[in-house]
């Protein structure tokens, strides 16, 4: 069995403690209209044209997005740079896109890492079926679970899918005992008015466990811009700013009224 991986990223610090390698893979079922990982939407591997500029001139190349990796290869990569791991006490996270939407695959790579002996950690969006996490549980040590909207039929304008499904596994993992880091993305005009905030404050205390660790609050940003026109998809959010460092500060005191600590970034 092999899985599609559109990224592998070594000596990682914004996926799990300590250095980590995240394997980012590809496809996704959400179509965020901030995504600033458009490379990974799709669930194919894809050609684009790649142009870089040296001077007055440029050259043009074609660059193939999404390759397949077998378990073996993971672990090959892996091997590699566990001397950094280890004394980081890092590990290994499986990101995307969504990996869960290459969930089998994900199963396989997750149980070769703990009987290996690292820690594992999937960055998700909530949205699969609750089968599926409930099987990758006993394989995952921490989950990076993104939390968008508590308003259904406003998830679903912005990323295209219901909440609903996502809300329930964010309880089940909650249940589960594994360490889970929240991660909130601040995207004005969409989730930062202050009557959403207030609800996903007391939602987040209503329903907070031990396994709640960390809040972390994503300040949108137009890094990935530019790959919106590599890959011929319009990008959505063109007029939008992102939010001042002031506002992120006053947002991060206002959830650690949660009891729960709270870091602006990944």
């Amino acid at each position: 069995m092999k899985g599609l991986i559109f990224s592998v990223k070594r000596y990682s610090i914004h996926d799990g403690p300590g250095i980590r390698v995240t394997f980012f893979m590809k496809g996704c079922p959400l179509n965020c209209m901030w995504c600033h990982n458009p490379e990974g939407i799709s669930y194919l591997p894809e050609t684009v044209m790649q142009t870089n500029r040296v001077g007055d001139r440029e050259f043009s190349k074609n660059e193939e997005v999404g390759k397949y990796y077998t378990v073996n290869s993971i672990l090959e990569i892996l091997r590699k740079e566990e001397v950094f791991m280890n004394q980081s006490k890092g590990g290994v996270t499986f990101s995307g896109g969504e990996p869960m939407l290459q969930f089998e695959f994900l199963l396989d790579a997750l149980k070769a890492c703990k009987e290996n002996g690292y820690h594992t950690a999937v960055d998700t969006s909530g949205y699969s079926s609750t089968e599926n996490y409930k099987s990758i549980i006993p394989f995952t040590d921490l989950f990076l679970f993104d939390i968008k909207h508590l308003d259904e039929a406003r998830h679903i304008e912005f990323t295209g899918v219901s909440n609903i499904g996502i809300l329930d596994n964010y309880r089940l993992l909650l249940e589960s005992g594994k360490d889970i880091v929240v991660r909130i993305p601040i995207i004005p005009g969409f989730n930062d008015h202050i009557d959403h905030l207030e609800k996903l404050k007391h939602f987040l205390i209503a329903t907070k466990t031990g396994s709640l660790k960390k809040i972390n609050l994503l300040p949108f940003h137009k890094i990935g811009t530019s790959k919106y026109k590599k890959f011929n998809i319009p990008y959505r959010m063109g007029n939008t700013e992102p939010p001042d460092k002031e506002k992120m500060q006053k947002l991060k005191e206002f959830f650690l009224e949660t009891g729960v600590k709270v870091k602006i970034g990944g």
